[in-house]
């Protein structure tokens, strides 16, 4: 059975796509912040969160 939201051989739909390049705009300028400033570590448990996850990613 086929992912609900995902079309085998189909691109995605315009929303998601602009959805999915914003998380990662987004995800990149907070590990970058993150990454110049540590005095921020430990300030927003959401923030650490996805830092931590950027950093495990790459």
């Amino acid at each position: 059975m086929e992912h609900p939201t995902t079309n085998a051989g189909t691109e995605l739909d315009p929303v998601a796509a602009r959805g999915s390049a914003l998380r990662l705009r987004h995800s990149r300028a907070l590990a970058r912040l993150m990454a110049e400033r540590d005095d921020l570590r430990g300030v927003h448990a959401l923030a650490d969160l996805v830092d931590d996850s950027v950093r495990w990613c790459v």
